[in-house]
C-alpha cells in the first residue's frame, strides 16, 4: 500500500473556555490507501498541528511532516516505525511535529489493522487484550462539597476508581487542599481507588508538594500525578524520595520516549502515563510500556478526550495483564462524543478492554463530526497549502 492522502478534521465546541478540559476540541486524522482508511486523533492544538503537516520547509531538518509520509509504503509495523524515524529527523526543528505525527501514526495502525483484519494490539505482538480497571477522570470541584458530590457520582456510575484533577488544588493552602482530598475519599468510600492530579501546579517547588503528602496519605491516595513540569526530573526525584506510600505519576507531557524514560530512571515515578496523541503514536507508547514493565513501573494510559483516543491508548499495554488501571474520560464535552459511533463499553464487572475488532475497533460518526467541524484554509503567498477535505 502507498499513503495516498492524509486528511485533518478540526472539530470544536462553539465556545471554548479556560477550563482544563482537553475534550473541548479535537483534531481527527484520516489516512487513506487503496480504498481503505484509518483514523487517529492528535492530543494537541488543532490548527498548528495541521500547519505542521503542510508548512513550507524552513531548512533540511525543519520540513513539513507530510514530506515524510505522503507516497510512502505501508505494508507492516516496520513501515510505520520507519516513517516515524524519518519525521523525527527531518522535522526535528518543527516542534509541533510530534503532536501531528501522533495522530497520523495512530491512523496508520488503524488502517493496517483494518486491511489485515486484526486488532492493533495483535499487530503489536500481544495474544490477548487483558481487562483494565477504568477510573473516572474528573476535575476537582470548586468546593469540597462539589468534590464530594463528584466522587459519589463516580461510584454511582459504576466506577471502582476515580481521579480528581486540577481545579483549586495548589492555588491555596495545603489545609484547603486537604479538605478536597478528604471529600474525595468520603465520596468514594473506603474501597474506592483515589487518584490525584495537580496539573504541574508546583512547577518545581518540592517543598510545596511535600506539604500535601500527609493529607494525601490520610486520604489513601494511590498516586500524586504531575506535581511538577513534565521535564522537571530533579524535582520528581526529590519528591519521590519523600512520598512514602503515595507514589508519583507522570508522563502525559512526554512527546518522545526519552522524556518518559528519564521520568522513570531519574524521576522515580511509580506510574508512567503516556498519551498516544502526544508521544508520537502507538509505537513509541508500546516501547515505553515495555521499558516500564521491565523496571517495575506501572504503565497507565492518558486519555481525556474521545473513545477513539481511548482505544488507541489501550493498545500499547493491552496484553500487560498486571498493569490494570486505565484512564476513562467520564465527562467529555459533547463534541468528543459526537464523532464516535461505537464507543467502548465496560463489561459487567465494570472493566474495559481494547476492542477485538480490526484496527482500533472504533467507527467514526460522520454526521456527528460534521456537526462540530470547522473549515480550515491555510494559504501562504497566495498558494493554498491546506483546505478541509470532503468527508
Amino acid at each position: 500500500m502507498k499513503i495516498e492522502a492524509v486528511d485533518f478534521f478540526y472539530v470544536s465546541m462553539p465556545v471554548v473556555t479556560t477550563e482544563a478540559d482537553g475534550s473541548q476540541d479535537a483534531l481527527l486524522v484520516r489516512v487513506r490507501s487503496g480504498g481503505h482508511e484509518g483514523w487517529g486523533e492528535c492530543e494537541a492544538a488543532p490548527l498548528p498541528s495541521i500547519a505542521a503537516f503542510v508548512c513550507p520547509m524552513s531548512h533540511g531538518v525543519c520540513r513539513p511532516v507530510g514530506d515524510s509520509i505522503l507516497g510512502q509504503t505501508l505494508n507492516g509495523p516496520d513501515d510505520i516505525a520507519r516513517m516515524s524515524r524519518q519525521v523525527a529527523y527531518d522535522s526535528m526543528d518543527l516542534l509541533q511535529a510530534a503532536h501531528t505525527m501522533s495522530g497520523v501514526e495512530m491512523a496508520m495502525w488503524d488502517l493496517l489493522g483494518r486491511v489485515r483484519g486484526e486488532p492493533v494490539w495483535k499487530l503489536l505482538g500481544y495474544t490477548r487484550s487483558a481487562p483494565k480497571v477504568p477510573y473516572a477522570s474528573r476535575l476537582f470541584g470548586d468546593t469540597p462539597q462539589e468534590t464530594l458530590s463528584i466522587a459519589k457520582k463516580s461510584i454511582a456510575d459504576g466506577f471502582k476508581a476515580a481521579k480528581f484533577g486540577w481545579g483549586p488544588i495548589g492555588r491555596g493552602t495545603a489545609k484547603e487542599d486537604s479538605h478536597h482530598f478528604a471529600a474525595a475519599r468520603e465520596g468514594l468510600g473506603k474501597d474506592g481507588i483515589l487518584l490525584v492530579d495537580v496539573g504541574q501546579i508546583f512547577v518545581e517547588d518540592v517543598a510545596r508538594a511535600v506539604e500535601r503528602l500527609p493529607a494525601l496519605e490520610q486520604a489513601a491516595a494511590v498516586w500524586l500525578e504531575e506535581p511538577f513540569a513534565a521535564a522537571a526530573y530533579e524535582a520528581y526525584g526529590a519528591l519521590a524520595r519523600k512520598s512514602g506510600k503515595v507514589k508519583l505519576a507522570g508522563g502525559e507531557g512526554a512527546h518522545d520516549t526519552h522524556m518518559a524514560r528519564h521520568l522513570i530512571d531519574y524521576g522515580g515515578i511509580g506510574f508512567v502515563q503516556i498519551d498516544c496523541g502526544r508521544i508520537g503514536g502507538i509505537g513509541p507508547a508500546k516501547w515505553v510500556a515495555d521499558y516500564a514493565a521491565a523496571r517495575g513501573v506501572v504503565y497507565v494510559n492518558h486519555t481525556f478526550t474521545s473513545h477513539l483516543a481511548l482505544s488507541a491508548s489501550l493498545q500499547p499495554y493491552a496484553g500487560l495483564a498486571d498493569h490494570r488501571i486505565c484512564e476513562y474520560p467520564a465527562a467529555p464535552k459533547p463534541v468528543a462524543l459526537a464523532f464516535v459511533a461505537t464507543p467502548l463499553q465496560r463489561d459487567r464487572n465494570g472493566e474495559l478492554s481494547a476492542p477485538d475488532k480490526p484496527g482500533l475497533g472504533v467507527e467514526i460518526d460522520r454526521a456527528g463530526l460534521k456537526q462540530y467541524l470547522l473549515d480550515v484554509d491555510i494559504r501562504v503567498g497566495g498558494k493554498t497549502l491546506y483546505r478541509t477535505p470532503e468527508l
